[in-house]
């Protein structure tokens, strides 16, 4: 039985990724910076431990007996003064040496589609040149590409519950996000081995109109939606980055996968409807 350490457990792909492993009979050892929020997401992994990925002192032993090793470590929302630099390339980094120093076979790391082309960004540089790390370490690894989560699509759903949804651009251009559920399965076949480098998005392509019009028709409300032009985003980054980097970053990242097509080859089956139609189910 392989046993595999599943970094980012409380994260949203990675929670998908423990219960996947656990229906395939892998032993699984959960690595978490607050092990209690595990439970709520009713997660049951073989072991919980504690570290933090930025803090390597707190990782000496968490890669023992360990075969490989998934990370969807990342960060979005700055916390203790923390850099996409930090967590995505750094902490990763701590991870991989000490899954070297451990004798780990494998590391299966989550990137974004099209990385390479997108290095002008922060958050893709910092993950990146983690995948620049893997490359040079001389462990087996792979590399999953997606396009985007359905979680990500969540921020359109919840505009729409309001009235009315904006975006970015013309609404024109296109992509197909995926299910968590449906990622982790192409993950933890990265387990086993494949290719280094795996794009990936959903079973439906639509443009970012589509996908707030299917929003708004999920809650019964009028097409009401607003398209805020490029050059007002970009506007708005560059007078962010005077008092926040980060923030501007993320809005920078934002604006680049709103105004250009992020479409990956089909995995999965679960649509945007069905997920944004369980949305409407929850109290």
């Amino acid at each position: 039985m392989k046993r595999v350490l599943v970094a980012g457990a409380t994260g949203y792909l990675g929670g998908y990724v423990v219960q996947e492993l656990k229906q395939r009979g892998y032993f699984v050892r959960a690595l978490a910076r607050k092990p209690e929020r595990l439970v709520p997401l009713g997660q049951s992994p073989d072991e919980t431990v504690c570290g933090e990925v930025t803090r390597p002192e707190t990782l000496e032993q968490v890669c023992d007996g360990i075969d490989v090793v998934f990370s969807s470590v990342g960060i979005t929302r700055q916390k203790d003064g923390l850099s996409f630099r930090d967590v995505d390339y750094q902490g990763n980094k701590n991870l991989l040496d000490a899954a070297r120093r451990a004798g780990v076979t494998r590391f299966v790391y989550v990137s974004v589609l099209d990385g390479p082309n997108l290095r002008q960004l922060d958050i893709v540089r910092a993950h990146e040149e983690f995948v620049d790390e893997l490359e040079r370490s001389g462990i087996d690894y792979s590399v999953l590409r997606p396009t985007g989560y359905f979680s990500d699509m969540g921020e359109i759903y919840d505009m729409a519950r309001k009235g009315r949804v904006y975006l970015i651009g013309d609404g024109h251009t296109r992509t197909n996000p995926i299910h968590g559920a449906d990622l982790a399965v192409r993950c933890a076949d990265a387990v086993e081995g494949g290719d280094r480098e795996i794009p990936l998005g959903g079973p439906d392509t639509m443009t970012w109109r589509e996908i707030a019009e299917l929003a708004l028709r999920a809650q019964n409300r009028p097409a009401k939606i607003t398209c805020i032009p490029a050059w007002v985003m970009w506007t708005v980054v560059y007078v962010t980055r005077l008092f926040s980097r980060h923030y501007a970053e993320l809005m920078a990242f934002f604006t680049t996968l709103a105004t250009r097509d992020v479409v990956g080859p089909v995995a999965g089956t679960r649509t945007l409807e069905a997920h944004y139609a369980s949305l409407g189910e929850k109290p």
